[in-house]
């Protein structure tokens, strides 16, 4: 056994590679490997023999295979060793410009809003883009026969025969996330919630996905006039114009009484918009005081508290922000159109530094 020990570690200590060390494990300990062959006469052997012979051996095994697994992990680390030599990169060279990437519009314009009611005080919240029809309708004052709950309009997700739970929406508005919010955190409440939602719909200024941002803020003594100068500051802030002006137009939603629709200064020279001058109006969100029943539905008592909310289309505000003419381009993935109309991807958005390019 002395043998086969200097044997099989001398050859393990020469091995190149993990070729040679197979070979060197399959000819050792292999179910033909020496030692195998070894073990296979101990029954030939008296009881003291077996008693003395059968540990060695054992032992002999080990040995081998745990310098089979050293030498295996040094050839490893070798490799890698080599790997670090031969392959380098200079982390200190300038970004190829070919290799640059951008970041979308609808990115870039959300982490801006985000910016601007960061400023104001509003925080950001999230929720589920699949919800319930109660969230989506119920909770938000919207009755069954209204339009927008037909098939025609929301997408519906499917259910088996005898499911009983309820039915669930693709979001047609981030309004459900104002109720979940309200549920979870009371008043007062100050937060915008952005993301992708769903309507059956599809043209150049409407596609069957896109993104919303809605405001809420709920106190005890908010008023539409608060309402006007937080919109004001924010379509200052976000085309970067001072005094844009703002009209607002009697309108109806199910969920805020009053309500309205906000236009937003504007004329066209040379068939170009400019936001901020002009006797023009453009008409850019709807807004009003949060419908009493849309509290006491997110669990806020309506004789204490009340609130004003907004919504807007992010991509709407990015065409008009950035002159794209056609929504649907922002799905295309049109590598041409990104280098055109992205963004440098290391530019944050600030009030302090500058929203935009």
């Amino acid at each position: 056994m002395d043998d086969l020990k200097r044997k099989y570690l001398g050859q393990i200590a020469e091995a190149t590679d993990e070729a040679a060390l197979e070979v060197i494990r399959l000819a050792a300990v292999g179910k033909k490997g020496e030692v195998a062959l070894k073990m296979r006469e101990l029954g030939k052997m008296t009881p003291e023999e077996r008693q003395a012979a059968g540990p060695a051996l054992n032992a002999l095994k080990d040995e081998i295979n745990s310098a089979l697994s050293a030498k295996k992990a040094g050839l490893a680390d070798a490799a890698l060793d080599e790997r670090l030599r031969s392959e380098w990169l200079d982390v200190t060279l300038p970004v190829r410009p070919r290799r640059e990437g951008t970041i979308h519009p609808i990115s870039q314009v959300s982490e801006e809003v985000a910016a601007i009611f960061a400023e104001l005080g509003f925080s950001v919240a999230e929720g589920p883009r699949i919800d319930t029809d109660w969230y989506n309708f119920d909770a938000l004052n919207i009755p069954g026969h209204h339009p927008a709950r037909a098939e025609m309009d929301t997408f519906y997700m499917h259910r088996a025969e005898g499911d009983n739970r309820p039915p669930h929406v693709l979001r047609t508005h981030t309004s459900p996330v104002q109720i979940r919010t309200m549920e979870a955190q009371g008043a007062p409440l100050r937060i915008i919630c952005p993301g992708g939602v769903y309507r059956a719909d599809y043209d150049q200024t409407h596609t069957p996905m896109f993104h919303q941002v809605e405001g809420l803020a709920i106190d005890r003594d908010i008023s539409m006039a608060n309402l006007k100068w937080t919109l004001e500051e924010f379509f200052s802030a976000f085309f970067e114009i001072d005094g844009i002006k703002t009209r607002f137009r009697a309108s109806h939603f199910p969920f805020t009484e009053p309500s309205a629709e906000v236009d937003i200064q504007c004329s066209w020279v040379d068939g170009q918009l400019r936001i901020g001058e002009g006797d023009g109006w453009m008409e850019v969100l709807g807004s009003g005081m949060v419908h009493p029943k849309v509290l006491a539905a997110g669990g806020i008592d309506p004789d204490k508290w009340q609130g004003f909310a907004f919504g807007m289309g992010i991509d709407r505000i990015a065409m008009l922000k950035y002159g794209i003419p056609d929504l649907r381009a922002f799905f295309d993935s049109d590598l041409r159109w990104l280098r055109h109309y992205g963004f440098a991807s290391l530019d944050q958005p600030t009030l302090h530094g500058g929203l935009s390019r």
